[in-house]
């Protein structure tokens, strides 16, 4: 596809095919066959339908100022960053995060194997053993690193595993680069894993079985029986692995995520997660009885031994966030997050926008079509807000979604704004969809019909006079 065309596109162009169209790409040119996915990007983009790659130009803040990847600049009530705790702009984080860095400098300079740990990796490991009832910890440096690593570590090309199939990527693609062994369960759907379990032991009594499953789901903010899945591991000589990356620190009596509120602590045979959802760091960890385990992974776990370790700053942070997390100021945290999530879901379902799942710091709203979400994202940033949307093949086709990913700071105005501005732009996406649908408007003619807002837009100068609210305080300190 040249240049010359790729603009030339229909509107069905823009809201039809999805990302798994271009994953397998036919020709023997590596580099050229890959145009054909940018032309069906630009045609997204040039009708303002590519919501992804955007950015923000001071901070993942509860309201933000952002940049669509095309370089147009918007302000708005920020929904789209994981900052469950709202640790981002902490002060004390960021003491701790300065103090190290002067303490410490700036770079591991070397992997966790070859001098890459610092006192205070080694205090993380203790601390997150600590928290969760385990006595050996390995970090890794980054969450995605130690849901591969944990898999492709541990597994070798004769044993098997079977994990649910709405499982992150980072734990399917450990699985395809570990074995070929690979069972699939419906999602959360215990018999059937146990039913699985049961056929691969019928055939193979000599090698090894791990179970991967999540403790919440990210895009459907929903659970597993963790009790019942370590029970059929166990009877079938299998090992289970939970992935807790986006529970851990804000869900929970003491914040100690889905395996507390199952009472579970310490009784998973091995913990992974993450710190970029509620720890303010990038990282990650994978919690195991006995030394043994740690060791083999930081040897045979290839993202622990051949990647640098976690700065010494990301480690001091996590390790702030769990001391916060464990404080009355981390219940309070909790609950103000928890009644943020409670209040968005009552005002999104009295304006007939129905969510997915339990209550949890993702608030996943239905859209359905791909064509009517991508309508709805395109109005969203004149409206003020910033929302992730989630098509196929990351849900399944027709189960187009937002999701709304809630923080401890966010106020009540905030959340009422979130709420107006999706229901808004919905209304005004589905009157478009009826328009293209009828043949009386195309992409490029709708906004003559029913013009974007443009209350929120801004220049390049406009963007020095506008703060998040958290960093107001924070520069006065400072």
């Amino acid at each position: 596809m040249s240049n010359t065309n790729m603009t030339e596109h229909t509107h069905f162009d823009a809201l039809g095919g999805s990302m798994r169209d271009f994953r397998y790409l036919p020709g023997s040119d590596l580099l050229g066959r890959v145009e054909a996915f940018y032309g069906w990007q630009q045609a997204r983009r040039s009708a303002g339908v590519w919501p992804l790659g955007r950015s923000t130009e001071m901070g993942a803040f509860s309201r933000a100022v952002a940049r669509t990847d095309d370089g147009a600049l918007f302000r708005g009530v920020n929904f789209a960053s994981q900052d469950y705790l709202s640790m981002n702009a902490h002060p004390a984080i960021l003491d701790t995060a300065i103090q190290a860095m002067r303490d410490y400098g700036v770079h591991s300079a070397g992997s966790p194997a070859l001098v890459g740990n610092t006192s205070l990796s080694i205090a993380l490991e203790r601390k997150i053993g600590d928290f969760l009832g385990y006595d050996h910890v390995a970090l890794f440096p980054t969450g995605w690193a130690a849901g591969f690593g944990v898999i492709k570590g541990l597994v070798r090309a004769s044993d098997h595993i079977v994990m649910d199939a709405l499982s992150h990527a980072c734990l399917q693609e450990g699985a395809q680069a570990a074995t070929r062994n690979i069972h699939l369960f419906r999602h959360n759907q215990v018999e059937q894993l146990r039913a699985k379990l049961a056929n691969i032991r019928a055939k193979d009594t000599s090698n090894g079985i791990l179970v991967v499953t999540e403790s919440l789901f990210s895009m459907d903010s929903d659970v597993p029986d963790i009790r019942a899945m370590q029970q059929a591991a166990h009877e079938y000589g299998a090992t289970l692995m939970v992935d807790v990356a986006h529970d851990l620190g804000n869900l929970g009596p003491t914040g100690r995520g889905m395996i507390e509120v199952q009472g579970m602590l310490g009784q998973v045979d091995v913990v992974m997660g993450s710190f970029s959802k509620t720890f303010a760091s990038n990282g990650g960890f994978v919690a195991a009885r006995g030394r043994a385990v740690k060791e083999y992974m930081r040897y045979y776990s290839s993202p622990n031994t051949f990647s640098n370790a976690l700065s010494p700053a990301q480690a001091a942070i996590a390790g702030k966030a769990f001391d916060i997390i464990q404080s009355d100021e981390g219940a309070q945290l909790r609950a103000k997050l928890m009644d943020n999530i409670l209040t968005l879901r009552k005002l999104l379902a009295g304006c007939g926008l129905e969510t997915y799942g339990e209550p949890s710091a993702i608030v996943c709203v239905k859209m359905g079509s791909e064509a009517l979400a991508r309508l709805v994202s395109r109005r969203l940033p004149a409206l003020g807000m910033l929302a992730n949307l989630v098509e196929f093949p990351a849900v399944p086709k027709g189960q187009a979604r937002f999701r709304l990913q809630v923080m401890a700071n966010h106020t009540q105005h905030d959340i009422v704004d979130a709420v107006h501005r999706l229901s808004t732009a919905v209304a005004e996406a589905g009157k478009d969809l009826d328009a293209l649908d009828q043949g009386h408007a195309t992409l490029a003619t709708l906004d003559q019909h029913r013009p974007l807002p443009q209350a929120s837009h801004m220049d390049e100068a406009a963007v020095s006079d506008t703060l998040p609210i958290e960093q107001e305080p924070l520069r006065a300190a400072s």
